[in-house]
């Protein structure tokens, strides 16, 4: 059934609109959003659809394909809505915390982006409800503004402490094109990023090991970087430049502070060296910097897994420029990249590698950058 007739069979009557928005993969810059730091995601075609039309009552009622059970609330505080309709409570309380009269509604949701892979599943949903509400009450929010109000809704409704970037990807995306963002000023450029016109492609590999974002893993990684920042005497690591680096290590001392450190401001500057490269059309020039990331995430980081690690080392094996994990960590996706007529020999490398292993086998696509969140 299409995400129309879900919301019809839900509340015997037809929707208003249809919103979607994407889920994203991250080119490069990970965990660098929450340092005040640059990143560069790009939308995927798989999206989050809402059905949407206004409620008989005082109530937000929700039912999804994902997930059998329907959530009906109405206002509410954090805490008191749990599990996946957290996020959709999330994104009505901040809304209201920001001002607005949001309209009561009977939302549909269906969705083919990846749950648990580091593709932002859940700022896909946070983002297509939003913009459906967004239209049906007709509120004044404009779009540069709207990816901080969806990232209230998920760090303290939900309670995860993720960065702006999932949002940003999946509300301001464009077709064709990376998402440069300054995660401090929210400014962004819009980044040419047609592959196919090069012979290239972006292979994302599923290892099919998922991760949680609301875990102590991701939290304490966040609280380390923050430390770190405070005994540097800077706002955000953001702030320690490259050539400032060696000197900042040794003021820190301890060892997992130096490597957290040394991550965030080495992955910053990969980004905006991606970014430089992308401007000059020198595309190919881009993957050892996608390996060099990994590899910072995998020794300084440490958010890798053996599965994310097998998928890129296989991946350059068979040819590819760069490859490293996209996303949170502890699991999700790896993205290489590829000469476009390689992309079905290199997921088969991948799949021969986890099958040696005795790993769950991945799943494998080409993805192309597509639009952020509308009314489609």
């Amino acid at each position: 059934m299409s995400v129309k007739e879900i919301f019809t069979a839900a509340y015997g009557a037809e929707p208003a609109g249809v919103w979607a928005a994407p889920g994203r993969v991250n080119l490069i810059g990970e965990h660098t959003d929450y340092n005040d730091g640059f990143v560069l995601p790009f939308a995927l075609p798989q999206r989050t659809l809402a059905a949407a039309g206004p409620s008989p009552d005082d109530r937000w009622h929700v039912c999804s394909t994902l997930i059998p059970e329907p959530v009906s609330f109405g206002t509410t505080a954090p805490g008191e809505v749990t599990g996946w309709g957290a996020y959709v409570a999330g994104v009505v309380w901040a809304l209201q915390e920001a001002g607005f009269e949001v309209p009561t509604a009977r939302i549909a949701i269906d969705s083919d982006v990846p749950l648990g892979s580091g593709l932002s599943s859940s700022a896909a949903l946070e983002s297509a409800v939003l913009t459906a509400l967004i239209d049906l009450g007709g509120l004044d929010l404009p779009l540069e503004k709207r990816p901080a109000l969806a990232q209230r809704a998920e760090n303290v409704y939900v309670g995860a402490p993720t960065g702006i970037m999932d949002q940003s990807a999946s509300i301001r995306c464009q077709d064709g094109k990376a998402l440069f963002l300054d995660c401090r000023s929210y400014e962004v450029e819009q980044i040419p990023f047609d592959l196919a016109a090069e012979g290239l492609a972006i292979l994302v590999i599923n290892s099919n090991a998922p991760h949680q974002h609301v875990d102590g893993e991701y939290g304490a990684r966040r609280k380390s970087c923050e430390e770190a920042a405070a005994l540097l005497g800077v706002p955000a690591l953001r702030d320690v430049a490259t050539a400032d680096l060696p000197a900042a290590l040794e003021r820190l001392g301890d060892d997992v502070l130096v490597r957290r450190t040394r991550h965030i401001v080495t992955e910053n500057q990969r980004v905006l060296d991606t970014v430089a490269l992308l401007r000059d059309g020198r595309v190919r020039e881009v993957g050892p910097l996608l390996t060099a990331s990994h590899a910072s995430m995998r020794d300084d980081f440490e958010i890798t897994v053996a599965q994310v690690d097998v998928a890129v080392e296989a991946s350059l094996a068979a040819g590819a420029y760069g490859a490293r994990m996209t996303g949170g960590g502890f699991g999700g996706c790896v993205l290489a990249l590829v000469d476009a007529d390689r992309a079905d020999a290199t997921a088969a490398a991948v799949a021969g590698a986890y099958a040696e292993r005795g790993f769950t086998a991945p799943t494998s696509w080409v993805a192309v950058a597509g639009p952020g969140a509308a009314r489609i």
